[in-house]
């Protein structure tokens, strides 16, 4: 079994999958962000949640904070399933996780993603505070994503699930700071970008910056929401309709 993908009980997995929605986490989350998707998209949509090492039933691996171990990582174990048409979609760190590697793919020579989504992520280039204080105490830290708020509530009433969570999250701001560290060449594929209406952390403007990162077409949706759009239905909603427009519009072939 993959233990990057999540596997969601009760919902078949399609065996020869027309298209496949790979989809990235933010941080100090895990692949559950993206438990109630797969309802909301076509059948012969696949849509596959990715977890990152260090969290949920992978708690007790390493986390990854180099970009460039996670790349070869997400290579060796995803890359078998890119083999038909593919999206990307990528939330907040997740977001950086997705564009880096649809880059790295491109960049290989393999099949690119048909369309690559990211939300609630400022543009690589532009400042983020969280990012550049991953060294912050706990309490700072705890203090800092109070502030944009970046931490879900109920967290307060689990002492216990807030000190796994911060540690995540520190290491997850180291990942994301050395994912942003390299531009690298704009994608030759289309790229949408969604920002929540209320997000403290990237504003709809921080989000439009994305703009630069490819040579296709560009959107900038926003949503209702803060930071945690994700978990919304709005979001997997315009997604679904979006790659029902590629899925009948552009002719499915294998690589």
């Amino acid at each position: 079994m993959n233990q990057y993908l999540a596997v969601s009980p009760g919902i078949p997995e399609l065996p020869e999958p027309a298209f496949r929605l790979l989809c990235f986490h933010h941080a100090g989350a895990g692949a559950l962000t993206f438990a109630r998707w797969r309802p909301r998209f076509p059948s012969q949509i696949q849509v596959l949640p990715v977890r990152l090492p260090g969290r949920e039933t992978r708690l007790r691996e390493p986390r990854i904070t180099d970009a460039a171990e996670l790349l070869a990582e997400l290579d060796t174990h995803l890359s078998p399933l890119l083999d038909v048409p593919h999206a990307f979609y990528g939330h907040s760190l997740g977001a950086l996780v997705a564009h880096r590697f649809a880059q790295h793919r491109v960049r290989g020579g393999h099949r690119r993603p048909d369309l690559v989504g990211v939300g609630a992520c400022a543009a690589p280039h532009l400042p983020t505070p969280l990012v550049e204080q991953p060294d912050l105490s706990d309490d700072r830290l705890l203090a800092a994503l109070a502030k944009y708020g970046t931490l879900p509530p109920y967290l307060f009433e689990r002492p216990k699930w807030l000190g796994i969570l911060l540690s995540t999250m520190r290491d997850d701001l180291r990942l994301a700071r050395s994912l942003r560290a390299q531009d690298g060449d704009p994608l030759p594929v289309p790229l949408h970008a969604f920002a929540g209406t209320e997000d403290k952390v990237a504003t709809a403007e921080a989000v439009g910056g994305w703009s630069r990162y490819t040579n296709a077409r560009f959107s900038l949706r926003t949503v209702p929401g803060g930071h945690f759009f994700v978990r919304d239905a709005e979001l997997p909603t315009l997604l679904a309709a979006e790659l029902r427009r590629v899925v009948a519009h552009r002719p499915i072939a294998r690589a």
